[in-house]
């Protein structure tokens, strides 16, 4: 039996949410064509006859503007020396620039065995694929494992080669184990996922969701949550809610649809939105809403 844990780390939009939802079977992650969707270390728990990946889905490493980037990015670099192995994800779709050769010097300082999961092979002709791959044999990967997150191509393959490289032993969590985040997490997210879909420019980056009041499945089976969307200035604040309250009512009803195939469960969803000045530099705003900081940044509880 092979157990341990893999980093999936990489560029803004490079796919690694994806991956980490089709690799576990579930949506743990929320997925957008907006960069920096994930702010969280999501950690995603994989079972098979031949072992358990421990996987921790990371933020997008990229140029931190304000504290709360700073966060993510130190969250996503946090897991190198955490980790068995680190499986780069790249996007094959686009050609590689200054932010993957930052990205791959980045990793290559680290002494932990890193995987190129080269991702979207989908949208490469399949001419153009070999060079990529060649591009990249000499930054000293241990794998090179061409893979579509979006559609599945190779990605039995790719845990094969993690597994491979991961220390013989017992499984570190149960059976039935999935992810260590908790419920209250989830509704926040799914949440904010609707707000980058519906919305665009700036806006999607200064906002962040609060659950203020979260209630199990009454003997009705509804389970109800009452969140908050902030913004950070008042000129936001309108786009947000539309004219005659349009834009909050499509955002709430995408939520709950997706809140209830989730708990699959019957959900009430109350939102409102609020100004917060500032809120991505605001240190304590950013602990609670559980981004890890320096000071208490560690590896998940085992």
């Amino acid at each position: 039996m092979k157990a341990g844990l893999v980093a999936l780390v990489g560029r803004p939009n490079a796919g690694k949410s994806t991956l980490l939802n089709f690799l576990v079977g579930q949506k743990l992650a929320i997925v957008s064509d907006k960069p920096q969707t994930t702010r969280n270390r999501i950690v995603g728990v994989k079972q098979s006859k031949d072992g358990q990946i421990v996987f921790l889905d990371t933020p997008g490493i990229h140029k931190p503007l304000h504290r709360l980037n700073v966060r993510m990015v130190d969250a996503a670099i946090d897991t190198f020396s955490e980790v068995d192995v680190i499986a780069v994800v790249i996007d094959a779709s686009e050609e590689s620039g200054g932010g993957d050769r930052f990205l791959l010097d980045l990793v290559a300082r680290s002494k932990t065995p890193r995987i190129l999961v080269l991702n979207k092979v989908d949208l490469v002709q399949k001419q153009n694929l070999l060079p990529r791959l060649v591009e990249f044999e000499k930054e000293g990967f241990a794998d090179l494992v061409p893979i579509s997150a979006k559609t599945g191509e190779n990605v039995d393959r790719l845990e094969q080669v993690l597994l491979s490289h991961l220390p013989e032993g017992e499984p570190i969590y149960p059976d039935d184990y999935l992810t260590d985040q908790p419920e209250r997490f989830f509704v926040a997210e799914l949440v904010r996922e609707q707000v980058l879909q519906q919305t665009r420019d700036e806006l999607p980056f200064s906002t962040a969701v609060v659950v203020d009041k979260f209630e199990e499945q009454d003997a009705k089976g509804l389970m109800r949550f009452y969140c908050t969307i902030l913004v950070e200035r008042e000129t936001q604040k309108p786009i947000l809610v539309g004219k005659a309250g349009a834009m909050i009512k499509t955002i709430g009803t995408a939520a709950r649809k997706e809140l209830e195939k989730f708990f699959d469960a019957r959900v009430f969803l109350d939102l409102h939105v609020k100004v917060r000045e500032g809120w991505r530099e605001d240190e304590r705003m950013l602990d609670s809403l559980g981004l890890p900081s320096k000071k208490r940044s560690k590896a998940p509880k085992i």
